[in-house]
């Protein structure tokens, strides 16, 4: 038995506070998590012998690191299950760019194995398994747009707008474990209700409080962004973008629109504009990439593969 291309889409951080720290040094956040069409893809191919093997390579990423393999085994663990699985995977989300992609691999990884292997754990089973390994692996199970509070466990379903964002990747990588350990991070932030972002959910609520101490380690994710807000207002006028902001602790950026086509629209004439600047001038914006723009999802597209 096969499950093929199994989506494991990326999240966006709307905005992202951070409110306080424990005494075990985790930080109390808050946060909503948005899915974008942005998809990895994985394959699982039933093994009888109970191995977790990979048909793909992660370089710099030993087996017993990889978030897929440990999500597999935390499963087998968890249930029992004698079965095993080989698993394909073809990455399009950036690694480490603050857009979930491992995590995402990870729930994705439990969500399918769930269903390959008939262990027939419930969606809150299957949450307590993500939640070590990660705190943003937990909201990829859960399959809703999410306000999140604590360490990111906390979930509460929060119904969206439409909404499309134009996605784009510095070049820069930002680990993000010396973010949170920087002295000069934000750390206590007024906390929010709920309904205080419901009366604008979108990305034009609060901020990212990560953001300054990553721009001043990284200043080229920061020239990215001003110039990437300079170029929308200039290119797009009346058509509102709301906001360019880094997601999670970054590098990857994001624009956000109402309207797919809106964002379709700044991805043609930004890459236009990034064309001639190389041509004529030499490179006259930041070194960047544009992903793609990408439609906010209601959903995680496996969200009815868990039954209960």
């Amino acid at each position: 038995m096969t499950l093929y291309d199994v989506p494991a889409p990326a999240k966006l951080n709307l905005f992202l506070h951070v409110v306080g720290r424990r005494a075990d040094g985790y930080h109390l956040l808050q946060t909503v998590f948005r899915f974008v069409d942005l998809c990895d893809t994985l394959h699982f191919d039933l093994r009888a012998d109970g191995q977790i093997t990979r048909a793909y390579d992660l370089p710099g990423v030993a087996p017993e690191q990889d978030l897929i393999v440990r999500a597999a085994r935390a499963l087998q663990q968890a249930t029992g299950t004698r079965a095993g699985a080989q698993i394909g995977l073809q990455k399009r989300i950036p690694q480490g760019g603050g857009l979930g992609g491992g995590s995402s691999d990870a729930a994705t990884t439990l969500i399918a194995l769930n269903r390959l292997w008939n262990t027939g754990l419930s969606r809150a089973e299957l949450m307590a398994l993500a939640l070590p390994l990660g705190a943003d692996v937990p909201v990829f199970v859960f399959g809703q747009s999410a306000f999140a509070q604590g360490v990111g466990e906390d979930l509460s379903a929060v119904a969206l707008p439409p909404a499309a964002y134009l996605l784009a990747q510095p070049d820069a990588s930002v680990p993000t474990v010396d973010i949170f350990r920087a002295p000069d991070l934000t750390r206590d932030s007024s906390s929010i209700r709920m309904a205080d972002f419901l009366l604008d959910p979108t990305s034009a609520f609060g901020r990212n409080d990560l953001e300054p101490a990553v721009f001043r380690r990284y200043p080229r994710i920061e020239e990215s962004v001003d110039w990437l807000k300079g170029r929308l207002k200039v290119q797009l006028q009346d058509r509102v973008c709301a906001n360019v902001r880094m997601s999670g602790s970054g590098a990857c950026l994001y624009a956000e629109f109402s309207q797919l086509q809106q964002a379709v629209l700044a991805e043609k004439e930004i890459t236009a504009t990034m064309r001639v600047a190389g041509k004529t001038t030499g490179p006259a914006h930041p070194e960047f990439r544009l992903i793609k723009a990408s439609a906010g999802l209601v959903e995680h597209p496996l969200r009815d593969w868990i039954a209960r």
